[in-house]
């Protein structure tokens, strides 16, 4: 779901990895690998941005043979919480009273940096009548 194209284009000797998607989140890697690697971190900082600032999250484009990222899966459900608070125009205030919370736990709910219980994101997934989803494949 937040699986997003990157770019990754040799700069000198170094490698940059950028996210069409995601302009904010830019980094670099001593090879591809390594690129990789930073650009989970850059993409979970960018998407934090977002949720702070109350935006929208970017839609990932089709990878189209490009290397894809995407935040830890803890981060995933987390981000799809607030995807859905957004679609439904759900305020942090109102899934407080939803869930019987101060707001202070919502905010560290969707703090991505925040290691919150599963089960916390479960029932506030379930107060938006979504539920949380994790396969390994």
């Amino acid at each position: 779901m937040f699986e997003y194209p990157v770019n990754l284009q040799q700069d000198g000797d170094t490698v940059l990895a950028t996210f069409p998607d995601v302009p904010e989140a830019i980094t670099f890697g001593g090879d591809k690998h390594e690129a990789l690697l930073q650009a989970r971190d850059a993409l979970e900082t960018a998407l934090s941005m977002y949720v702070s600032g109350r935006r929208d999250l970017p839609n990932p484009s089709p990878a189209e043979g490009r290397p894809t990222v995407q935040p830890d899966p803890l981060e995933c459900a987390k981000l799809g919480v607030y995807a859905a608070m957004r679609e439904q125009g759900v305020r942090k205030a109102e899934l407080a009273r939803r869930l019987h919370w101060h707001t202070p736990q919502v905010d560290r709910l969707l703090d991505l940096g925040h290691a919150s219980k599963f089960s916390q994101i479960e029932q506030a997934a379930a107060s938006l009548g979504k539920r949380v989803e994790v396969r390994v494949v």
